[in-house]
């Protein structure tokens, strides 16, 4: 079982055992992303997967991982290490975890949280109406603080916070 993710860059050829996750598609991009993880044995291995790297999130939860990448978004099993899901989204720029387990994701307009799988979504409310350029910039003490711009005005930075208990969005300054 998977007990810990995290992206790490190219390995050294053998340094790792290997399992490639691509998804066949003349729209792919030449870029991958390599995340090293860890088993409940403290077993080490390294999945390549199609796209820039983004973000992964692991849910204890859930036994689920999530691979955020420039070209798809992967849903892992924790407890077989295979992608049973995946979805071809190239807008989505932030992912995340709350401390309870739920994954939170975020494109460039709004915030959802994923539910049962990552085909089935829920927007969460913002405080702003038109949001821009929105990125998840850390966790602390339950609280997530998230960035974005005023889309009609990207001089107008804002700082929003997430609630991991309640998922609650609520904006605390603006600059």
């Amino acid at each position: 079982m998977i007990t810990k993710a995290e992206i790490i860059d190219q390995p050294y050829s053998g340094q790792y055992k290997e399992r490639i996750y691509d998804v066949i598609s003349p729209w792919n991009s030449q870029s991958w992303t390599w995340v090293k993880f860890e088993n409940e044995d403290f077993t080490e291995w390294c999945g390549e997967f199609r796209g820039a790297p983004r973000a992964v999130a692991l849910s204890k939860k859930y036994n689920k991982v999530l691979v955020l990448t420039s070209d798809y978004l992967f849903q892992m099993d924790c407890l077989s290490g295979e992608v049973i899901e995946y979805e071809s989204h190239h807008l989505y720029q932030s992912l995340t975890v709350t401390p309870s387990g739920e994954f939170i994701i975020a494109d460039d307009y709004s915030i959802e949280k994923i539910e049962s799988n990552i085909n089935d979504k829920t927007l969460l409310e913002s405080p702003l109406e038109m949001i821009d350029m929105i990125k998840f910039t850390g966790w602390f003490n339950n609280k997530l603080s998230i960035t974005c711009k005023e889309s009609i005005n990207w001089d107008n930075n804002f700082l929003l916070e997430l609630d991991g208990d309640t998922l609650g969005i609520t904006s605390k300054d603006c600059t």
